[in-house]
This record gives C-alpha cells, structure tokens and sequence, in this order.
C-alpha cells in the first residue's frame, strides 16, 4: 500500500501549448500545474547533479552549437538538425551533446554530464518535442556499466520525487504507486535483447517495423512488452542498422550494436550505447550508415589520438515528468511552449 495517501486529482494541464491567443502565457502562468512542474524541475536537477558527482562524474559547460550531429541524415537517424547562422558562421544548433561529451571523457577520465536544450527538426507530437530538455552524460566503460549507471540515475530521481512532493503528487494527480515501484525496485531492472523483444511481439500487428535490412520496435510493441515483461525495461543489442553510427557493434560484424533503451510510461525514456574505440570500425559503420566521413574527421581523429571506451545515455527530462505525473502529452510539460508557432515573425508578439 502506498505511503501517501490518496486523493482525488485535482491539478491539470491548461493545455495553453494549442493556443495561440493573446494572453494564453497568463493562463500558464496562473495554472497550479506549471507550478508543480517548475518545483519538480528542480528536484531533478539537483537529484541529477547529486548522482552524477557520487558516481565521480563531473559537470562541464559546452556550447549549444555544433558543426557536428549525431542524427546525420542517414541510415540509423530519425530526425533532422535545426541549422542556423551565427555571426555568419553555418551551424547546427545541439540534438546531443553526446560528441562532446565523448570530448569531455578525454579530459575528465572519470566520466561527464549536461543538463542542456536539445533542438530537432521534427513535428511535435503527444510523445514528442522539437526543443526539450536533455540529461545526458557519458563515462568510462561499456554498456553494461552504463546500465548499472542509468538503473542507479533513474531510482535516484524517484526518490527525490517522492521525498520532496509525494504527498504533493498524490493530491494533484491522485497516485504515485509506480513512482514508489521504482524508488523500491532493488534489482537490476530486466533486460531482453532486441531479438528475444521481437519474439514476444512479433505475433501482434504492428509492434515491429521491418525495413528488410533492419528492424524496430513502435511505441505499441514496447508498451506491449512492459505489459508482458516488465513496467521497466531495457532492451539492447538493436539491429546495427537501425541505429546511428557511432553505435559500437562487434569485430565479428554480428549485425548488433552495443546500445540499449530503457522503457518506461510512454515507452522509450532513455537511450544509450557504447561507442566504438577502434577507428577503422568506426569508419566502417559510417561507410554501412552512408555517413561522409569528412563530416566526421575531428570525431575518427579523437579515436586515433586519444583512444578512450566509453559509452553514454540521454533522457529528455519532459518524458520523464509525463511519467512523474502520470500524463499522456509532452507538449503540456515545457514551461514556455514552443510549440505551434507561427512560422513568420507575428504583428504582435503574444508568448514569452
């Protein structure tokens, strides 16, 4: 039985991101929810710092440009960059700032991390954002420390949640029963590879797109397989093609790559891998992924200077909090929305 107690939920989104009528931001601004979601966000923040530093990981500032993506347009991508001009210089603005963390393990060995904007070229949906906030971070190690890494992370930020708003959840949202599960959870979470996941589903319309040369799983197969395995779930060894670039797989070319994503609420919350260390596998995965190299010259170089295996995850805090609060849409989370903008400058200007 829980230890808070129950209630009727009493606090909802005022769903201001579908408007654009003046004086919408006031509403948000008057509105109990985006109250509580400010409080969580710095629960979360603190949590993360407070993790990440006891598991000797240090913080680094970097820029929010890059002339370098990590979702190319290419086999194992699924979104486009946003790009833009500063100072007159052509660049991109982050969708990871995974790149540079991996530039950041080089300097402080005992692994990194950044609470930063995220920008991707892509139409926001009910499990999606084009600018959300990302946790991210990247140490020494392989995937299998990384999971240890993410397992700790995520039972961490549970039970701040819990400590610092339980009694808070309960009266705006009526439950906090699987925020509890996982604060509690002792054990490892489960974990299935990629294949034993498709097994499970693949008898079910609709759970596995297959391209011919690589599978995946849609947010109907993984929901389908926290119902049938677990409410939290990895699942790793995906298909390589089915994955970006710099995912390291095998010598022996088993058609896998090292990575691993961790299903809860919605389905996929945080993604991870390990990345190669070797540089000609890495040039060989850009030439199977059809990724330019040249585009890619500083991150083959880094291999061959300062050779280094690590492995790193990103979880975009917004999907975190649709679980936190037991909600279906991520475009209620942002405090300033950004999304259903107007394309052209307005006459007036009518949001924050």
């Amino acid at each position: 039985m829980s230890q808070h107690a129950s209630s009727t939920p009493s606090v909802t989104p005022p769903a201001t991101y579908a408007s654009n009528e003046p004086g919408a931001f006031v509403r948000a601004l008057r509105s109990p929810w985006y109250q509580l979601v400010a409080d969580l966000h710095e629960t979360l923040h603190w949590a993360t710092m407070e993790y990440a530093r006891s598991q000797g990981l240090k913080h680094l500032w970097l820029p929010i440009t890059t002339r370098t993506v990590t979702c190319p347009t290419a086999l194992g991508s699924d979104t486009e960059a946003v790009k833009v001009d500063i100072g007159g210089v052509d660049t991109y603005l982050a969708d990871s700032m995974q790149f540079a963390l991996e530039y950041g393990c080089r300097l402080s060995p005992g692994g990194c991390y950044s609470i930063l904007p995220t920008f991707r070229g892509e139409t926001p949906d009910a499990t999606h954002l084009n600018q959300f906030t990302h946790s991210e971070a990247e140490i020494p190690g392989g995937m299998d420390d990384l999971i240890r890494y993410v397992d700790g992370y995520v039972k961490a930020l549970a039970t701040a949640v819990l400590d610092q708003h339980g009694d808070r959840l309960v009266a705006a949202r009526g439950d906090v029963s699987h925020i509890e599960r996982m604060a509690g959870h002792t054990a490892p979470f489960e974990r299935l590879t990629f294949d034993e996941a498709v097994k499970i589903v693949e008898g079910e319309d609709g759970c596995v797109r297959d391209e011919g040369d690589w599978r995946s799983l849609t947010r109907k197969g993984e929901r389908l397989l926290m119902a049938k395995v677990s409410e939290f779930l990895w699942v790793h060894d995906l298909d390589t093609l089915a994955v970006p670039f710099y995912q390291r797989f095998p010598a022996d070319d088993s058609g896998r790559a090292r990575c691993a994503d961790l299903f809860f609420g919605m389905g996929e919350v945080v993604g991870s891998g390990e990345r190669h260390v070797d540089p000609g596998l890495l040039r060989k995965s850009m030439a199977i992924h059809n990724v330019k190299e040249e585009e890619y010259e500083w991150y083959v170089r880094m291999r061959e200077e300062t050779p280094m295996r690590t492995s790193g995850f990103g979880m975009g805090f917004e999907r975190f909090l649709m679980w936190v609060l037991d909600h279906d849409d991520i475009r209620d989370l942002p405090l300033i929305s950004r999304v259903n903008e107007p394309g052209a400058w307005p006459a007036a200007v009518v949001r924050p």
